[in-house]
């Protein structure tokens, strides 16, 4: 989707951090915005921001915790912006936590909004694309997914569920009018997960670095435009790190280790909280 002047897209999880910079981005190429999540103040002042940058923007409050919504959902934002050329599956949860420490209902929650909510929202959207002959569907994953930190199971299983999904979705439809891109950030200063690490005096090594939301906004729209498959965006040259996880999965965790992954999540773990992105 080369041009994407005069498009509609649905961001969820706009209500605070990196949604927020997505939605703005797009707005800036001229898309017309729906922009999804819990917290109505905030998505008011996101749809006056972005009605400011000269574009057409319509708050859909909702909860991807309740997922016998997730249709009306879709419903009213294609009643309020028109059918969908784009989708941003963004909202997500995070937990940082011993495994052991997190209870049932925060474990099924995690899955519901990290990875339920992204497959019930592109199995809703990706009919209409497909008649329409247009379409591209980006999910917002983590490279947690990639190499998944200790005190972040759930979240890196979900995390790794896009990363599978979206391959599974390319290879089925490959020659098809639709894209399909994943989008892996590392740790993301001002944001999130990695916030409440630095508030704590807890950064990231020199080995896994650091990024910012107006990069990862940005990684998302060259997914969309180029078709990319997957983009990694941490800020450091990750990928021969990820190479060799995939060939020698023990020696990376030894790698990891002594970059000192493991005893920054282990301390961000003892103030263990719900982190949600989406506000």
């Amino acid at each position: 989707m080369k041009h994407l002047h005069g498009r509609t897209a649905l961001v969820t999880g706009a209500s605070g951090g990196l949604g927020r910079v997505v939605a703005r981005a797009l707005a800036r190429e001229g898309v017309a915005v729906a922009v999804s999540g819990r917290r109505e103040d905030r998505l008011a002042e996101l749809v006056a921001e972005l009605r400011a940058l000269g574009a057409r923007a319509e708050a859909v409050p909702g909860d991807l915790n309740r997922l016998d919504l997730v249709d009306t959902l879709i419903e009213r934002t294609e009643a309020a912006v028109g059918p969908l050329d784009v989708l941003v599956n963004n909202a997500g949860v995070e937990n940082v936590s011993a495994y052991t420490r997190l209870d049932p209902a925060e474990l099924t929650a995690m899955v519901d909004v990290n990875l339920t909510a992204p497959l019930l929202l592109t199995r809703r959207v990706l009919p209409g694309m497909l008649d329409r002959g247009l379409g591209h569907v980006v999910f917002v994953s983590s490279l947690a997914a990639k190499i998944g930190p200790a005190y972040c199971a759930p979240y890196a299983a979900t995390k790794a569920g896009l990363v599978g999904l979206t391959q599974s979705l390319r290879a089925e439809y490959a020659g098809a009018p639709v894209g399909f891109s994943v989008v892996c950030p590392g740790f993301i200063a001002g944001d999130g997960m990695y916030q409440r690490m630095t508030e704590r005096g807890i950064r990231a090594g020199r080995m896994a670095g650091e990024t910012s939301i107006d990069k990862v906004a940005a990684a998302v729209i060259r997914a969309i435009r180029r078709d990319l498959p997957e983009v990694v965006e941490s800020g450091a040259p990750i990928r021969p790190l990820l190479a060799l996880a995939q060939i020698a999965p023990g020696l990376a965790e030894r790698v990891a280790a002594r970059f000192g992954a493991t005893e920054m999540f282990r301390r961000l773990s003892e103030d263990r909280g719900r982190v949600e992105p989406d506000g």
